[in-house]
């Protein structure tokens, strides 16, 4: 069980995902960040939405903290390198909201172009201004879209349900892709000259930040409409608000602006425009969506998995038949630095069977993960293995048996003068340690292991088991592997709990014992 501690509001549906698997959910809503460093300093999951700032020192405040999930799809308020650094997993929910953030972008241009506050407002006051308030159609205009993702591609077909044309403006789009949504792809200056109304779909970056400013829209079709319902600064509110003082610019749909919530913004209370305060994603269909979405995520961050919607994490996805050697392959490494008990100069691991043919790249850098997380107090992940191998001087070296071997498949790792190996077997695709040091055994991997190498000689069996029943410590599994020359023998035992250094000590004493080591499986 670990500590989840979700900072803002999301949908009861992703809290009650978190608590079924199994884990303390602990609500820190509207918090200061001096209360909310002191909330997380043991949790192991952090949950926000947009409002709270994941910087540096509130990452730093949480030293165990495994994974970040945002609910939703920004990530303007998640420190990612600093993440990174110290190995937390960053997740996110990338479809959750997108219908929602398409149609409220469409909500922005049907009330804008039919000026529906405005008249809303008039009415409440008591007027009847139905002259007042004459709006455009949109069928037969020209809508042009800068980024089309999915939100954007979602609002290119909507609009050509409205018998809009389509204009759009995105470098990472394949033309035959532009082609199958029935966008005609041109050039950001090409595009503000033509359109009759403009929506923009990017992420805040820094290519992206005022990317559509004073010089976009000088060249801007007399009386553009611009929308931005995507991230606040991505479009100049200033450049926009002159434009439309000016004469230049037909209006403006904001629901995103620079700062947020905004103090003021030089587009409130001009004529034509409407601003909403972020409601891209506040229906209730998006926000269950990005609260299940993002409890999925963390659930399965916290029990080692490689989540599809990490955004910081280098390691592609495994394939099916590779999924399975992950936490094996890890609880490798981790028993090789138990075995070792110091960061080995280097790694060999060999892969055997059809595991041999596969995309194993995640694979190594699990074992890595394993290896360097008894060595380091920082907490080690597919994020930051890498680097924190490289700045070890830990080097890996792979090799492939592609032909027939003992096992279908089969993983080993050696360095620091040990080796183990590992496998997955039975309909339950469990795993099995099925070498150590050359010796070969079958036990599933443990948090509590004891490795012994003994003359193969009746009675060092019961030697073992007297000592350890006499400090109390239950065997849960064991498995015996002789030499292959018979002259010793290897034990490899499961236990309830850690060995007391006293019992080692009367082991590592005991006639016929050669070593003994406490080892472990898991971080």
């Amino acid at each position: 069980m670990a500590l989840i501690v979700v900072a803002e509001e999301i949908a009861p549906t992703g809290l009650e995902m978190l608590v079924a698997a199994g884990h303390e959910v602990r609500l820190a809503l509207g918090l200061e960040p001096r209360e909310l460093r002191a909330a997380v300093a043991d949790a192991a999951a952090l949950v926000v939405r947009s409002a709270t700032q994941v910087d540096a020192a509130l990452l730093a405040a949480a030293p165990g903290l495994v994974v970040v999930g945002r609910a939703g799809i920004g990530l303007d308020n998640v420190d990612l390198a600093a993440a990174t650094r110290r190995g937390v997993v960053v997740v996110n929910a990338p479809h959750a909201n997108v219908l929602s953030a398409a149609e409220h972008t469409f909500a922005l241009l049907l009330a804008q172009a039919r000026r529906l506050p405005e008249a809303q407002a008039s009415l409440l006051a008591g007027r009847w201004e139905r002259s007042a308030f004459e709006g455009v159609e949109l069928h037969g205009k020209l809508l042009g879209i800068v980024g089309l993702g999915r939100v954007g591609s979602l609002v290119a077909a909507r609009a050509q349900a409205f018998g809009m044309r389509v204009l759009g403006h995105d470098p990472y789009l394949a033309p035959e892709r532009a082609r199958q949504l029935g966008v005609e792809l041109v050039s950001l200056g090409e595009l503000v000259r033509r359109s009759d109304f403009l929506s923009v779909h990017l992420p805040r970056t820094a290519e992206t930040r005022g990317l559509i400013g004073e010089g976009v829209l000088a060249a801007a079709k007399p009386g553009l409409v611009v929308v931005n319902a995507a991230r606040g600064g991505v479009v100049d509110e200033a450049a926009v608000a002159a434009g439309i003082r000016a004469g230049r610019l037909g209006g403006a749909a904001f629901d995103v602006f620079e700062s947020e919530p905004p103090a003021s913004s030089p587009l409130f209370g001009l004529p034509g425009v409407v601003v909403t305060p972020h409601l891209g994603a506040s229906t209730r269909e998006a926000q269950d969506k990005a609260a299940t979405t993002v409890a999925e995520q963390v659930v399965g961050a916290l029990a080692g998995e490689l989540v599809p919607f990490a955004v910081n994490l280098p390691a592609a996805q495994p394939s099916e038949g590779v999924r399975p050697f992950v936490g094996l392959a890890r609880s490798l490494g981790r028993v090789l630095a138990s075995l070792s008990g110091r960061l080995p100069d280097g790694l060999e691991v060999a892969y055997e069977g059809r595991l041999a043919e596969a995309d194993t790249g995640v694979l190594t850098l699990s074992v890595l993960a394993g290896v360097l997380a008894a060595s380091t107090e920082m907490s080690v992940s597919f994020v930051n293995v890498d680097q924190l191998a490289a700045e070890r001087g830990l080097t890996v070296r792979e090799s492939r048996v592609t032909g027939a071997t003992e096992y279908v498949n089969l993983v080993a790792v050696r360095g620091g003068g040990h080796a183990v190996a590992g496998t997955i077997t039975g309909p339950r695709e469990e795993a099995r340690i099925v070498m150590v040091d050359d010796h070969r055994v079958e036990l599933p991997p443990a948090p509590h292991l004891l490795v012994v190498r003994n003359d193969d000689r009746p009675g060092m069996i019961g030697r073992v088991g007297t000592v350890l029943g006499d400090s109390a410590v239950s065997i849960s599994s064991m498995a015996v592997g002789p030499s292959a020359d018979g002259s010793s023998a290897l034990m490899v035992l499961s236990t309830d709990r850690p060995v007391p250094e006293l019992a080692l000590e009367i082991l590592r004493a005991t006639p016929g014992i050669h070593s003994v080591h406490a080892a472990t499986a898991s971080d």
